[in-house]
Protein backbone atom coordinates (compact mmCIF):
# COMPACT_ATOMS: atom_id res chain seq x y z
CA UNK A 1 0.00 0.00 0.00
CA UNK A 2 1.46 3.26 -0.71
CA UNK A 3 -0.04 6.64 1.38
CA UNK A 4 -1.54 9.45 -0.39
CA UNK A 5 -0.62 13.05 -0.23
CA UNK A 6 -3.32 15.41 1.47
CA UNK A 7 -3.84 16.62 -2.05
CA UNK A 8 -4.74 13.69 -3.99
CA UNK A 9 -6.84 12.38 -1.01
CA UNK A 10 -8.75 15.93 -1.67
CA UNK A 11 -9.43 15.01 -5.02
CA UNK A 12 -11.34 11.71 -4.35
CA UNK A 13 -13.08 13.06 -1.24
CA UNK A 14 -14.91 15.83 -3.38
CA UNK A 15 -15.60 13.61 -6.25
CA UNK A 16 -19.48 12.63 -6.85
CA UNK A 17 -21.58 11.96 -9.58
CA UNK A 18 -21.90 15.59 -10.92
CA UNK A 19 -18.23 16.13 -9.97
CA UNK A 20 -16.35 13.73 -12.12
CA UNK A 21 -12.51 14.52 -10.71
CA UNK A 22 -10.55 13.23 -13.97
CA UNK A 23 -8.48 14.90 -16.38
CA UNK A 24 -8.42 14.20 -19.76
CA UNK A 25 -7.12 14.54 -23.27
CA UNK A 26 -8.13 14.22 -27.01
CA UNK A 27 -5.15 13.47 -29.07
CA UNK A 28 -6.05 13.28 -33.05
CA UNK A 29 -3.48 11.32 -35.29
CA UNK A 30 -3.16 11.30 -38.80
CA UNK A 31 -1.80 7.52 -39.93
CA UNK A 32 0.97 6.99 -42.68
CA UNK A 33 -0.45 7.02 -46.40
CA UNK A 34 -1.67 3.47 -47.22
CA UNK A 35 -1.50 1.83 -43.89
CA UNK A 36 -4.67 -0.55 -43.46
CA UNK A 37 -6.88 -0.61 -40.81
CA UNK A 38 -5.44 2.20 -38.39
CA UNK A 39 -7.18 2.25 -35.54
CA UNK A 40 -7.54 -1.59 -35.09
CA UNK A 41 -3.43 -1.41 -35.26
CA UNK A 42 -3.68 1.46 -32.97
CA UNK A 43 -5.94 -0.39 -30.15
CA UNK A 44 -3.67 -3.60 -30.75
CA UNK A 45 -0.79 -1.79 -30.05
CA UNK A 46 -2.04 -0.16 -26.91
CA UNK A 47 -3.95 -2.79 -25.65
CA UNK A 48 -0.79 -5.33 -25.77
CA UNK A 49 -0.45 -7.26 -22.39
CA UNK A 50 2.75 -6.29 -20.84
CA UNK A 51 4.62 -5.12 -17.27
CA UNK A 52 1.89 -2.36 -16.22
CA UNK A 53 3.84 0.22 -13.68
CA UNK A 54 2.70 0.21 -10.54
CA UNK A 55 1.44 4.27 -11.16
CA UNK A 56 -1.33 2.79 -13.65
CA UNK A 57 -1.96 -0.05 -11.02
CA UNK A 58 -3.23 1.89 -8.34
CA UNK A 59 -6.68 2.20 -7.00
CA UNK A 60 -8.09 3.51 -3.86
CA UNK A 61 -7.60 1.41 -0.58
CA UNK A 62 -8.75 1.34 2.96
CA UNK A 63 -6.55 2.24 6.01
CA UNK A 64 -9.13 2.13 8.41
CA UNK A 65 -12.84 0.92 8.14
CA UNK A 66 -14.49 3.97 6.90
CA UNK A 67 -11.13 6.06 5.24
CA UNK A 68 -10.88 5.05 1.44
CA UNK A 69 -9.15 8.18 0.51
CA UNK A 70 -5.39 8.04 2.61
CA UNK A 71 -3.77 5.47 0.82
CA UNK A 72 -3.45 3.41 -2.82
CA UNK A 73 -3.53 -0.41 -3.16
CA UNK A 74 -1.29 -1.89 -6.34
CA UNK A 75 -3.77 -3.79 -8.34
CA UNK A 76 -2.42 -7.18 -8.96
CA UNK A 77 -5.31 -8.28 -11.44
CA UNK A 78 -5.80 -5.09 -14.15
CA UNK A 79 -7.32 -5.98 -17.18
CA UNK A 80 -6.00 -4.01 -19.81
CA UNK A 81 -9.48 -4.63 -22.00
CA UNK A 82 -10.87 -2.77 -19.59
CA UNK A 83 -8.92 0.54 -19.64
CA UNK A 84 -8.31 0.17 -23.31
CA UNK A 85 -11.60 0.28 -25.67
CA UNK A 86 -12.07 0.67 -29.40
CA UNK A 87 -15.08 2.70 -30.27
CA UNK A 88 -16.92 4.12 -34.01
CA UNK A 89 -18.00 7.24 -34.55
CA UNK A 90 -21.88 7.06 -36.46
CA UNK A 91 -22.09 8.97 -39.62
CA UNK A 92 -20.92 11.18 -41.06
CA UNK A 93 -18.24 11.23 -38.60
CA UNK A 94 -17.61 15.09 -37.92
CA UNK A 95 -15.95 16.82 -35.67
CA UNK A 96 -19.16 17.53 -34.30
CA UNK A 97 -20.01 14.01 -33.46
CA UNK A 98 -16.40 13.23 -32.30
CA UNK A 99 -17.03 16.24 -29.65
CA UNK A 100 -20.06 14.85 -28.72
CA UNK A 101 -18.57 11.39 -27.74
CA UNK A 102 -15.90 12.84 -25.91
CA UNK A 103 -18.48 15.30 -23.60
CA UNK A 104 -20.30 11.69 -23.26
CA UNK A 105 -17.41 9.89 -22.04
CA UNK A 106 -15.72 12.77 -19.90
CA UNK A 107 -19.38 13.20 -18.35
CA UNK A 108 -18.93 9.38 -16.39
CA UNK A 109 -16.94 7.99 -13.40
CA UNK A 110 -14.07 6.19 -13.40
CA UNK A 111 -14.06 2.85 -11.18
CA UNK A 112 -12.75 3.27 -7.91
CA UNK A 113 -12.60 -0.52 -8.16
CA UNK A 114 -10.08 -0.76 -10.65
CA UNK A 115 -6.86 1.77 -11.40
CA UNK A 116 -8.19 5.28 -12.14
CA UNK A 117 -7.46 5.67 -15.81
CA UNK A 118 -9.27 4.20 -19.49
CA UNK A 119 -8.34 4.96 -23.21
CA UNK A 120 -10.66 5.43 -25.72
CA UNK A 121 -9.07 4.28 -29.31
CA UNK A 122 -11.97 5.97 -31.67
CA UNK A 123 -12.41 5.35 -35.70
CA UNK A 124 -14.60 6.79 -38.20
CA UNK A 125 -13.80 10.09 -38.33
CA UNK A 126 -14.53 11.42 -42.50
CA UNK A 127 -10.91 13.27 -42.65
CA UNK A 128 -8.72 10.10 -41.71
CA UNK A 129 -7.76 11.00 -39.01
CA UNK A 130 -7.58 8.61 -35.12
CA UNK A 131 -8.64 9.77 -32.12
CA UNK A 132 -7.73 8.80 -28.89
CA UNK A 133 -9.59 9.90 -25.77
CA UNK A 134 -7.82 9.66 -22.28
CA UNK A 135 -8.90 9.74 -19.36
CA UNK A 136 -7.09 9.98 -15.70
CA UNK A 137 -8.10 10.70 -12.31
CA UNK A 138 -6.87 14.18 -10.86
CA UNK A 139 -5.79 11.87 -8.00
CA UNK A 140 -3.28 9.74 -9.49
CA UNK A 141 -1.42 12.57 -11.46
CA UNK A 142 -1.98 15.88 -12.69
CA UNK A 143 -3.03 17.32 -15.59
CA UNK A 144 1.10 18.03 -16.28
CA UNK A 145 1.98 15.06 -15.29
CA UNK A 146 -0.62 13.36 -17.62
CA UNK A 147 0.92 15.29 -20.39
CA UNK A 148 4.66 14.49 -20.14
CA UNK A 149 3.72 10.79 -19.76
CA UNK A 150 1.38 11.00 -22.82
CA UNK A 151 4.78 12.61 -24.63
CA UNK A 152 6.89 10.42 -23.34
CA UNK A 153 5.51 7.30 -24.81
CA UNK A 154 5.69 8.77 -28.65
CA UNK A 155 8.49 9.70 -30.77
CA UNK A 156 9.94 12.47 -32.24
CA UNK A 157 11.09 10.06 -35.50
CA UNK A 158 8.06 9.25 -38.13
CA UNK A 159 10.11 6.17 -38.94
CA UNK A 160 10.23 4.56 -35.62
CA UNK A 161 8.08 2.11 -35.14
CA UNK A 162 9.00 0.82 -31.08
CA UNK A 163 6.72 2.83 -29.11
CA UNK A 164 5.04 1.18 -26.10
CA UNK A 165 2.44 2.66 -24.00
CA UNK A 166 3.03 4.57 -21.38
CA UNK A 167 1.80 2.59 -19.06
CA UNK A 168 4.15 -0.36 -19.07
CA UNK A 169 6.88 -0.57 -16.66
CA UNK A 170 9.78 1.14 -17.91
CA UNK A 171 13.46 -0.06 -18.03
CA UNK A 172 14.25 1.87 -15.23
CA UNK A 173 13.40 0.67 -11.92
CA UNK A 174 9.78 0.88 -10.84
CA UNK A 175 10.12 -0.55 -7.27
CA UNK A 176 7.16 0.87 -5.84
CA UNK A 177 5.04 -2.55 -5.65
CA UNK A 178 8.35 -4.55 -5.74
CA UNK A 179 10.04 -2.84 -2.62
CA UNK A 180 10.29 -4.68 1.04
CA UNK A 181 7.56 -4.45 3.87
CA UNK A 182 10.06 -2.66 5.98
CA UNK A 183 10.65 -0.39 3.02
CA UNK A 184 6.68 0.70 1.76
CA UNK A 185 6.03 1.11 5.95
CA UNK A 186 9.37 3.87 5.70
CA UNK A 187 7.86 5.56 3.26
CA UNK A 188 3.77 5.19 4.28
CA UNK A 189 5.44 6.73 7.67
CA UNK A 190 7.32 9.16 5.56
CA UNK A 191 4.07 10.60 3.94
CA UNK A 192 1.43 10.79 7.35
CA UNK A 193 4.14 12.60 8.97
CA UNK A 194 4.40 15.36 5.58
CA UNK A 195 0.91 15.13 5.78
CA UNK A 196 1.12 16.66 9.76
CA UNK A 197 3.56 18.89 8.39
CA UNK A 198 1.07 20.61 6.17
CA UNK A 199 -0.93 21.33 8.15
CA UNK A 200 1.08 24.02 9.93
CA UNK A 201 2.36 25.31 6.17
CA UNK A 202 -1.02 25.61 4.94
CA UNK A 203 -2.35 28.18 7.84
CA UNK A 204 1.86 29.38 7.01
CA UNK A 205 0.60 29.67 3.35
CA UNK A 206 -2.68 31.19 4.16
CA UNK A 207 -1.29 34.19 5.85
CA UNK A 208 1.65 34.91 3.80
CA UNK A 209 -1.58 34.82 1.32
CA UNK A 210 -3.07 37.46 3.26
CA UNK A 211 0.24 39.31 3.75
CA UNK A 212 1.54 39.63 0.66
CA UNK A 213 -1.54 39.67 -1.87
CA UNK A 214 -3.51 43.13 -1.83
CA UNK A 215 -5.58 41.53 -5.14
CA UNK A 216 -6.52 39.20 -5.63
CA UNK A 217 -7.85 37.08 -3.01
CA UNK A 218 -10.11 34.19 -2.44
CA UNK A 219 -13.62 35.08 -2.05
CA UNK A 220 -13.66 38.47 -3.24
CA UNK A 221 -14.61 37.43 -6.85
CA UNK A 222 -18.25 38.94 -8.25
CA UNK A 223 -20.67 36.15 -8.66
CA UNK A 224 -21.22 35.22 -12.18
CA UNK A 225 -23.41 32.88 -13.98
CA UNK A 226 -20.69 30.21 -13.62
CA UNK A 227 -21.14 30.52 -9.94
CA UNK A 228 -23.50 27.72 -9.77
CA UNK A 229 -24.17 24.41 -8.40
CA UNK A 230 -23.53 21.81 -12.06
CA UNK A 231 -24.90 18.87 -13.11
CA UNK A 232 -23.17 16.16 -14.09
CA UNK A 233 -23.36 16.06 -18.21
CA UNK A 234 -20.78 17.92 -19.77
CA UNK A 235 -20.07 19.57 -22.78
CA UNK A 236 -16.27 19.37 -24.75
CA UNK A 237 -15.22 22.47 -27.41
CA UNK A 238 -12.16 22.47 -28.66
CA UNK A 239 -10.13 24.26 -31.08
CA UNK A 240 -6.51 25.65 -31.91
CA UNK A 241 -4.69 28.52 -33.07
CA UNK A 242 -1.10 28.81 -34.58
CA UNK A 243 1.80 29.41 -31.79
CA UNK A 244 3.88 31.96 -33.83
CA UNK A 245 0.68 34.30 -33.72
CA UNK A 246 0.31 34.11 -30.03
CA UNK A 247 4.11 34.15 -29.78
CA UNK A 248 4.21 37.40 -31.89
CA UNK A 249 1.67 39.10 -29.33
CA UNK A 250 3.65 37.85 -26.70
CA UNK A 251 7.14 39.77 -28.46
CA UNK A 252 5.13 43.03 -28.85
CA UNK A 253 3.13 43.44 -26.26
CA UNK A 254 6.59 42.29 -23.83
CA UNK A 255 4.17 39.98 -22.07
CA UNK A 256 4.83 35.71 -21.31
CA UNK A 257 2.92 33.53 -24.09
CA UNK A 258 0.66 32.75 -20.77
CA UNK A 259 -0.25 36.32 -20.59
CA UNK A 260 -1.77 36.19 -24.11
CA UNK A 261 -3.85 32.74 -23.35
CA UNK A 262 -5.44 34.60 -20.55
CA UNK A 263 -5.66 37.23 -22.43
CA UNK A 264 -7.57 35.75 -24.97
CA UNK A 265 -9.88 33.94 -22.45
CA UNK A 266 -10.99 37.25 -20.64
CA UNK A 267 -11.88 38.55 -23.79
CA UNK A 268 -13.71 35.31 -25.06
CA UNK A 269 -15.34 35.66 -20.92
CA UNK A 270 -16.14 39.05 -21.29
CA UNK A 271 -17.80 38.75 -24.44
CA UNK A 272 -20.00 35.47 -23.87
CA UNK A 273 -21.03 37.07 -20.76
CA UNK A 274 -22.13 40.24 -22.32
CA UNK A 275 -23.91 38.21 -24.90
CA UNK A 276 -25.99 36.84 -22.01
CA UNK A 277 -26.30 40.04 -20.48
CA UNK A 278 -24.56 38.54 -17.35
CA UNK A 279 -21.56 40.19 -17.78
CA UNK A 280 -20.45 41.75 -13.35
CA UNK A 281 -19.52 45.71 -13.28
CA UNK A 282 -16.11 43.83 -11.18
CA UNK A 283 -13.73 41.39 -12.86
CA UNK A 284 -13.53 37.94 -13.08
CA UNK A 285 -11.01 36.23 -10.82
CA UNK A 286 -9.12 32.89 -12.46
CA UNK A 287 -7.73 30.09 -10.85
CA UNK A 288 -3.85 29.93 -12.31
CA UNK A 289 -2.09 26.66 -11.84
CA UNK A 290 1.30 26.64 -11.49
CA UNK A 291 3.39 23.43 -11.82
CA UNK A 292 6.00 23.16 -9.35
CA UNK A 293 7.51 20.09 -10.94
CA UNK A 294 11.49 19.83 -11.32
CA UNK A 295 11.41 21.44 -6.97
CA UNK A 296 12.82 19.44 -4.80
CA UNK A 297 10.52 17.24 -2.81
CA UNK A 298 8.11 17.13 -6.10
CA UNK A 299 9.92 15.41 -8.90
CA UNK A 300 7.75 11.91 -8.43
CA UNK A 301 4.42 13.50 -6.84
CA UNK A 302 1.08 13.15 -8.64
CA UNK A 303 -0.18 16.35 -7.87
CA UNK A 304 2.84 19.03 -8.09
CA UNK A 305 1.18 22.07 -8.57
CA UNK A 306 0.19 25.50 -6.90
CA UNK A 307 -2.71 27.66 -7.46
CA UNK A 308 -2.17 31.57 -8.46
CA UNK A 309 -5.10 34.13 -8.53
CA UNK A 310 -5.05 36.19 -12.07
CA UNK A 311 -6.99 39.64 -12.30
CA UNK A 312 -8.79 38.70 -15.77
CA UNK A 313 -10.01 42.55 -16.27
CA UNK A 314 -13.23 41.76 -18.06
CA UNK A 315 -14.80 44.93 -16.82
CA UNK A 316 -12.99 47.04 -19.27
CA UNK A 317 -13.17 46.87 -23.13
CA UNK A 318 -9.96 47.94 -23.67
CA UNK A 319 -7.73 44.70 -25.01
CA UNK A 320 -4.45 46.71 -24.01
CA UNK A 321 -5.25 47.46 -20.49
CA UNK A 322 -6.58 44.12 -20.37
CA UNK A 323 -3.58 42.50 -21.30
CA UNK A 324 -1.49 45.00 -18.88
CA UNK A 325 -3.73 44.19 -16.46
CA UNK A 326 -3.16 40.03 -16.38
CA UNK A 327 0.55 41.04 -17.00
CA UNK A 328 0.85 42.36 -13.77
CA UNK A 329 -1.27 40.53 -11.85
CA UNK A 330 0.72 37.23 -12.61
CA UNK A 331 4.05 38.68 -12.05
CA UNK A 332 2.80 39.60 -8.46
CA UNK A 333 1.69 36.16 -7.98
CA UNK A 334 4.78 34.92 -8.94
CA UNK A 335 6.96 37.11 -7.09
CA UNK A 336 4.99 35.97 -3.92
CA UNK A 337 5.49 32.33 -4.40
CA UNK A 338 8.91 32.88 -5.51
CA UNK A 339 9.28 33.84 -1.78
CA UNK A 340 7.20 30.63 0.26
CA UNK A 341 8.63 27.48 0.84
CA UNK A 342 7.28 24.32 -1.32
CA UNK A 343 5.04 23.31 1.84
CA UNK A 344 3.62 26.92 2.00
CA UNK A 345 3.18 26.67 -1.64
CA UNK A 346 1.31 23.93 -1.31
CA UNK A 347 -0.50 24.93 1.55
CA UNK A 348 -1.64 28.39 -0.35
CA UNK A 349 -2.70 26.20 -3.11
CA UNK A 350 -4.82 24.07 -0.67
CA UNK A 351 -6.76 26.74 0.49
CA UNK A 352 -7.53 27.98 -3.03
CA UNK A 353 -8.65 24.45 -3.85
CA UNK A 354 -10.50 23.98 -0.57
CA UNK A 355 -12.17 26.60 -1.68
CA UNK A 356 -13.79 24.39 -4.95
CA UNK A 357 -15.33 22.05 -2.60
CA UNK A 358 -17.02 24.76 -0.36
CA UNK A 359 -20.27 24.74 -2.61
CA UNK A 360 -21.10 21.27 -2.17
CA UNK A 361 -20.90 20.98 1.79
CA UNK A 362 -24.69 20.64 2.94
CA UNK A 363 -23.82 24.03 5.38
CA UNK A 364 -24.25 27.78 5.19
CA UNK A 365 -21.52 29.47 4.08
CA UNK A 366 -19.66 32.86 5.47
CA UNK A 367 -18.80 33.65 2.03
CA UNK A 368 -21.00 35.91 -0.19
CA UNK A 369 -18.83 35.53 -3.19
CA UNK A 370 -16.84 32.54 -4.84
CA UNK A 371 -13.44 31.37 -4.26
CA UNK A 372 -12.66 32.60 -7.64
CA UNK A 373 -14.73 32.75 -11.37
CA UNK A 374 -12.77 30.18 -13.59
CA UNK A 375 -9.98 27.77 -13.29
CA UNK A 376 -7.53 28.44 -16.57
CA UNK A 377 -4.63 26.36 -17.61
CA UNK A 378 -1.81 26.29 -19.54
CA UNK A 379 0.03 23.14 -20.00
CA UNK A 380 3.56 22.98 -21.85
CA UNK A 381 3.84 20.14 -24.66
CA UNK A 382 6.19 19.48 -27.27
CA UNK A 383 7.35 21.76 -29.60
CA UNK A 384 8.83 19.59 -32.27
CA UNK A 385 6.03 17.11 -34.13
CA UNK A 386 5.49 13.59 -32.67
CA UNK A 387 4.88 10.21 -33.91
CA UNK A 388 3.10 6.95 -32.67
CA UNK A 389 4.67 4.50 -34.34
CA UNK A 390 4.36 6.31 -37.66
CA UNK A 391 1.30 8.12 -36.95
CA UNK A 392 1.73 11.93 -36.54
CA UNK A 393 0.43 13.65 -33.75
CA UNK A 394 -2.00 16.55 -35.22
CA UNK A 395 -3.57 18.00 -32.15
CA UNK A 396 -4.19 16.74 -28.66
CA UNK A 397 -7.07 18.97 -26.58
CA UNK A 398 -7.11 19.04 -22.88
CA UNK A 399 -10.61 18.32 -21.18
CA UNK A 400 -10.59 19.33 -17.04
CA UNK A 401 -12.77 19.43 -14.80
CA UNK A 402 -15.98 21.66 -13.78
CA UNK A 403 -17.50 21.76 -10.51
CA UNK A 404 -20.29 23.33 -8.31
CA UNK A 405 -19.51 26.94 -8.62
CA UNK A 406 -17.05 26.30 -11.38
CA UNK A 407 -19.22 25.85 -14.36
CA UNK A 408 -16.70 26.38 -17.11
CA UNK A 409 -13.14 25.23 -16.97
CA UNK A 410 -10.03 26.39 -19.96
CA UNK A 411 -6.94 24.35 -20.53
CA UNK A 412 -4.58 25.06 -23.21
CA UNK A 413 -1.71 22.59 -24.12
CA UNK A 414 0.92 24.12 -26.95
CA UNK A 415 2.19 21.75 -29.17
CA UNK A 416 3.43 20.75 -32.71
CA UNK A 417 3.27 25.03 -33.32
CA UNK A 418 0.11 24.75 -32.08
CA UNK A 419 -1.75 26.20 -29.23
CA UNK A 420 -5.03 23.87 -28.21
CA UNK A 421 -7.81 24.75 -26.76
CA UNK A 422 -10.00 22.24 -24.84
CA UNK A 423 -12.83 24.04 -23.11
CA UNK A 424 -15.11 22.06 -20.53
CA UNK A 425 -18.54 23.18 -19.23
CA UNK A 426 -21.82 21.85 -17.39
CA UNK A 427 -24.65 21.29 -20.36
CA UNK A 428 -27.36 22.54 -18.48
CA UNK A 429 -25.49 26.05 -16.84
CA UNK A 430 -23.47 26.68 -20.07
CA UNK A 431 -25.27 27.44 -23.23
CA UNK A 432 -23.99 27.42 -26.29
CA UNK A 433 -20.42 26.73 -24.98
CA UNK A 434 -18.82 26.82 -28.62
CA UNK A 435 -19.27 30.41 -28.49
CA UNK A 436 -16.29 30.76 -26.49
CA UNK A 437 -14.28 29.37 -29.37
CA UNK A 438 -15.36 32.32 -31.35
CA UNK A 439 -14.60 34.48 -28.59
CA UNK A 440 -11.12 33.60 -28.39
CA UNK A 441 -10.27 34.43 -31.82
CA UNK A 442 -12.15 37.82 -31.64
CA UNK A 443 -10.04 38.36 -28.71
CA UNK A 444 -7.03 37.72 -30.35
CA UNK A 445 -7.92 39.59 -33.26
CA UNK A 446 -8.82 42.45 -31.33
CA UNK A 447 -5.57 42.51 -28.76
CA UNK A 448 -3.60 41.88 -32.61
CA UNK A 449 -4.76 44.81 -33.77
CA UNK A 450 -4.54 47.28 -30.84
CA UNK A 451 -0.99 46.51 -31.05
CA UNK A 452 -0.30 47.30 -34.09
CA UNK A 453 -2.27 51.06 -34.28
CA UNK A 454 0.27 51.77 -30.74
CA UNK A 455 3.95 51.58 -30.57
CA UNK A 456 5.15 48.37 -28.93
CA UNK A 457 4.67 47.17 -25.11
CA UNK A 458 2.09 47.75 -22.98
CA UNK A 459 3.21 51.12 -20.99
Amino acid sequence: MVAMSPLDSMFLLMESREHPMHVGGLSLFVPPVGQPGPARRLYEELAVSGDVSSTFRRRPGRLLQNFSALQWVVDDELEIEYHVRLLSLPAPGRVRELLELISMLHGSLLDRHRPLWEVYVIDGLSDGRIAVYAKTHHALMDGVRAVRTWQHALSDDAAARDCRPPWLRSSETDDTATAGLLTRSARTAGAIARMGVSVPASLSGARAMLRDYPHPRPFQAPSTMFNVPITGARRFAAQSWPLRRLQMVATQAGVSLNDVVLAMCAGALRSYLRDEQALPAEPLIAMVPVSLRGRPGFEDAGNAVAAALCDLATETADPRLRLARIHNSMNHAKATASKLTPLQLVGMSAVNVAGLALPALPLPLPFAKPPFNIVISNVPGATEPRYWNGMRLDAVYPASIPLDGQAVNITTISSGGRMHFGIVGCRRNVPHLQRLLTGLEDSLGVVESALSSRPSGLS
